[in-house]
């Protein structure tokens, strides 16, 4: 045959190019049965998707695929909303791929597998852009009418929703496009709202006074789900505060030092926090320079790993230990508050706290309890032992909103923390001076750190305490029942984690939690729907009326939440039983976290809206459905973690079954994230209108997802030589079945040769492999399947081994229709198994072998592989053939041509020994020139002789390179000495002379050769 070392090569020279010198030769290649296809070999995919895209709306696909799945047990993929405000990134079509695999892996797994898309609409981002948008035009947000505002909010989230839309319907994500779900439509708002009422009902729903992350610039509360990190650099300084009751453990002129980077919090201290686990001591300075801070004679209690740190801080020259400290002795000291004589004048207490370390500062941690978590928590939890100390327990209020310092702050009123635009005021300047006014600094200097900031300003945040409303986490769902803590760890151990460690990073995160910071100070959300009477010294109560509820819901149901923002809308709400004099409508909005968190309850939960996800009957529920949520790692703090607590406070359960993971992107060389900030990104609509969608597609395939993904220019490259071999082995396949009729050229199982079987075996192997593989979402382990059979069995050994029985036998030949008969089931099996991932790229290759104006590839299951297929004595056979000798006959003809003493392999006939009796056994009636692509061999039992090329790994086989003896078939190139055997075909061999005369008769073709004039 004539193909034998490499890829394909055209048609011509594949066969038949050697042609008689004679100038009226036949042209022999015209008598081959070669590939024929008009499945192109250059993909063209930015111009073929596009058609195929509207190829799927038109035929109904996704309706198709509901009716197909109608009885199945049903696996939804419940979507993570992304955000309606900016096109789409990379990062999103990570995503959504991902999301695509799953639902269509798991349709064609058999079940009924369905993705309603959504977004998250409401929120500080949109407002936040909107209000920038107003500022350019010299108007302010406060001054437009709060209807209009929401207005314009949600005609530019409605605006983005379309696009985005548009850009993942191009990335080939199947799904009911046409009805997707919105935070912002006026249903989801009510049931948003409904859910929020459910909290006030069972008594999770409270307003407290507690630290909270602030945007100064925003003015609003964040949740942690809404921070990210940047470089920021703060001012730190080591500040005294004077022991007031020293008694016989400490000298009179004790202090004990703490270390901040906050200074604006020093107006806030109520406490120190120690570690009853730390060791500390008693120290004296006995030598420092005139005018020094930390002044000779001065005397500190430190953590003794610190000491020297601080001392150096403090550019201390020398100092001295004198005495342990004791934990007991802590216990009892109070200092007074360093700004004492501005006007503090309380006793600062110190308190055994756990969150205290000895890693960096002194060993002591200044305690403002409106100022952080840690801080508040150990304050509260000592109400009663220190007011038994006669020490006042309120919190301060010590920053406004707008980062303006109080006159809770005496001495500092109207100092700024942060300016309006992010940067700093001179809140911390204004302390500093005091400090050091008072003599009570020893030190100060700058730290550059990563520091907290909102994500969507960019502009760092402080903690602040402030009214909010808060759902517990402690508190019991029910009388003698679970808390919502407690719910949501046991739901947690009932869920599939994919990878497993999200169980554990969710687990620690819920374990920490502290109470869910739920109201924001902003206008376009989910308004927190209820009425609250104020009873004085900070109580107040709730109003639960189920009359009034309704009169909300059903108003939010006809006009969304600009009901709750009409005037008259109270009155309206509270009816004639209740006065607006003694009841307040609650202005706050929920966090956004809340709004996609109670996505579930309007999608999964709502057949009228959503038809395709009616009569789902979960685990939980005594049925065998499954909901899948699928994210980013980040959402086991945001998505995942704010949808559990929902469902578990108000069902009592988890509202998914599987949870699957991803990592970030980042860029190729692995060391940063890809952002548009960074400069480093590649948009995705870039590379499909170069590449194609379905080259992101096995580039995400590809790649191991549990982990961040590296990404870029030459990443993609390599994703479109792996595509361009897996479409070459398609197009070969579809070109060969070209020449294939199922109705009349069918070969039974038991009358293929071991060949055929093997390879039949190999897909039976492969079928329960990929299966597997798709079941456990591990779509790398697919692709690395899937190039090892089309690039090494097929393409490499089967298909190079059979082009010369399918190209050169003739037509009637059972050989070369039992090789069509396993090429057609070979082409079925890949074809689908590449559909969730090429999805463009299988559906063409369907489409070509299967024309249908209805058809897809992608209403099909994985094919059923009968257990007939499997031959595990074939497997064995060939698997030794395949290691132990044809690997030996490659390795020797290919030093012969780099040798140049031959050029195709078909130009030797090597003879081949073999040593060992079973291996001789096994592979004696293979036809070994046909297998390994030769002219002719020759096998003899023995050890090689000195001259055999031999393989280190391969013992007792080795193979003498011979040239073959004859005269070269014209039509197949192979060596022989029976060409010229037939007088009407002189250039052909025997076998393929009786080839031609059975197409000439077929085709009425008789050719006259000169010989015969």
């Amino acid at each position: 045959m004539a193909k034998q070392d490499g890829a394909a090569k055209t048609a011509t020279a594949d066969k038949g190019a050697d042609t008689s010198s004679n100038d009226g030769a036949r042209d022999w290649s015209k008598t081959l049965f070669l590939p024929q296809t008009d499945f192109p070999m250059r993909a063209g995919l930015p111009t073929l998707e596009p058609k195929l895209l509207e190829r799927w709306n038109e035929i109904g696909l996704y309706d198709q695929l509901r009716k197909a799945g109608k009885d199945r047990d049903k696996f939804v993929l419940h979507d993570g909303p992304p955000y309606a405000n900016g096109n789409i990134h990379i990062g999103h079509a990570l995503n959504k791929i991902l999301k695509d695999l799953v639902v269509k892996s798991q349709q064609m797994l058999g079940k009924d597998s369905n993705y309603v898309p959504g977004w998250d609409c409401h929120g500080l981002p949109i407002e936040w852009k909107i209000e920038q948008e107003y500022r350019a035009k010299g108007k302010k947000k406060d001054e437009v009418p709060v209807l209009e505002l929401l207005a314009t909010c949600r005609d530019f989230a409605q605006k983005w929703v379309d696009a985005q839309r548009e850009e993942f319907i191009r990335l080939g994500v199947i799904g009911d496009w046409d009805n997707p779900y919105l935070t912002m439509a006026p249903a989801a708002e009510a049931v948003i709202a409904r859910e929020l009422m459910k909290f006030a009902q069972n008594g999770l729903l409270y307003r407290g006074s507690k630290p909270v992350m602030w945007s100064v610039a925003e003015q609003t509360s964040l949740a942690e789900a809404e921070i990210e990190y940047h470089d920021y650099q703060s001012d730190q300084i080591w500040v005294k505060f004077p022991v007031a009751n020293c008694g016989d453990d400490l000298p009179e002129n004790t202090s004990v030092v703490i270390w901040t980077t906050t200074p604006w919090t020093i107006p806030g201290n109520r406490a120190i926090s120690f570690s009853s686990r730390i060791g500390y001591g008693l120290y004296e300075v006995t030598s420092a320079p005139d005018g020094n801070w930390a002044k000779t004679g001065d005397t500190y209690v430190l953590a003794d790993a610190l000491a020297e740190s601080v001392f150096k801080s403090a550019k201390v020259e020398a100092f001295e230990r004198r005495a342990d400290v004791s934990a007991a002795t802590l216990k009892t000291v109070e200092c007074q508050h360093p700004l004492r004589d501005l006007g503090y004048d309380f006793t600062v207490p110190l308190l055994d706290g756990d969150h205290v370390t000895d890693d960096t500062g002194t060993g002591f941690v200044h305690t403002a309890p409106g100022h952080g978590g840690d801080d508040y928590k150990i304050w509260m939890s000592n109400p009663k032992a220190l007011r038994v100390r006669g020490i006042d327990t309120a919190i301060p209020l010590t920053v406004e909103a707008d980062g303006v310092m109080t006159s809770q702050a005496p001495g500092f009123t109207g100092k700024r923390v942060l300016k309006e635009n992010g940067d700093k005021g001179d809140a911390n300047d204004a302390v500093i001076a005091a400090l050091a006014e008072a003599g009570n600094i020893i030190a100060r200097g700058r730290l550059k750190h990563q520091y907290p900031h909102s994500w969507r300003s960019k502009k760092p945040i402080i903690y602040r305490n402030t009214p909010q409303w808060f759902i517990a986490m402690d508190k019991p769902l029910s009388d003698g029942g679970e808390t919502l803590r407690q719910s949501a760890l046991s739901e947690i151990a009932k869920t599939k984690w994919v990878p497993a460690s999200g169980q554990n990073r969710i687990t620690g995160m819920i374990e920490a939690k502290p109470d869910w910071v739920l109201s924001r100070q902003r206008a376009w959300g989910v308004p927190i729907p209820i009425f609250v009477k104020d009873k004085g010294e900070g109580a107040y109560e709730i109003l639960q009326d189920e009359d009034v509820n309704a009169r909300i819901i059903e108003a939010i149901e006809e006009k969304g939440i600009s009901a709750w923002h009409e005037d008259g809308a109270a009155e309206h709400f509270l009816g004639n039983a209740y006065s607006t004099d003694e009841w307040k409508k609650v202005d706050d909005i929920c966090d956004v976290w809340f709004d996609s968190a109670c996505t579930h309850a309007f999608t999964l939960e709502d057949p009228k809206a959503f038809p395709g996800l009616a009569g789902i009957k979960r685990v939980a529920d005594g049925g065998t459905d499954q909901v899948m949520y699928l994210e980013g790692s980040d959402q086991h703090r945001g998505w995942f973690h704010s949808s559990l607590l929902e469902s578990c406070g108000t069902r009592g359960r988890a509202p998914y079954d599987i949870v699957l993971t991803h990592g970030f992107i980042l860029d190729e060389k692995g060391q940063d994230k890809m952002s548009k900030s960074k400069g480093n990104a590649l948009a995705p609509q870039e590379v499909m209108k170069t590449n194609g969608a379905d080259i992101l597609r096995l580039w995400v395939a590809s790649a191991d997802t549990t982990n961040d993904i590296r990404f870029g220019a030459e990443i993609i490259k390599s994703s479109t030589d792996a595509y361009r071999k897996i479409r070459n082995t398609l197009r070969w396949i579809l070109g060969a079945l070209g020449h294939f009729d199922k109705e009349t050229d069918q070969v039974p199982l038991k009358q293929l040769p071991e060949l055929e079987r093997l390879m039949l075996h190999t897909l039976h192997e492969l079928d329960g492999q990929i299966r597997k593989a798709y079941e456990t979402y591990d779509y790398r382990k697919v692709i690395s399947l899937l190039s090892q059979f089309m690039n090494t069995d097929l393409s490499a050994f089967y298909f190079d081994i059979r082009k010369d029985t399918l190209y050169c036998e003739p037509r009637s030949s059972i050989k070369r229709k039992a090789a069509l008969t396993v090429i057609d089931q070979i082409f079925g099996c890949i074809s689908c198994w590449l559909a969730p991932i090429l999805s463009f790229t299988a559906e063409e290759a369907w489409l070509s072998r299967y024309p249908s104006d209805t058809g897809s590839v992608h209403l099909q299951q994985f094919p059923k592989v009968p257990e007939a297929w499997r031959d595990e004595v074939v497997e064995d056979k060939w698997t030794m053939f395949r290691n132990n000798v044809r690997r030996v006959v490659t390795g020797a003809l290919e030093l012969e041509r780099a040798a140049k003493r031959m050029g195709s392999s078909l130009e030797a006939a090597p003879t081949i020994y073999v040593a060992d009796r079973v291996l001789l056994d096994v592979i004696e009636d293979i036809d070994l020139a046909e297998a390994c692509i030769v002219s002719g061999a020759k096998l003899v039992a023995g050890a090689p002789p000195a001259n055999a090329f031999t393989l280190p790994d391969v013992e007792g086989v080795g193979v003498v390179p011979k040239r073959a003896e004859g005269r070269k078939c014209a039509r197949t190139w192979r060596i022989t000495s029976d060409v010229g055997s037939d007088p009407d075909y002189p250039d052909l061999s025997a076998r393929d002379a009786a080839a031609v005369r059975a197409l000439d008769a077929e085709t009425g073709v008789w050719h006259t050769f000169p010989s015969d004039a």
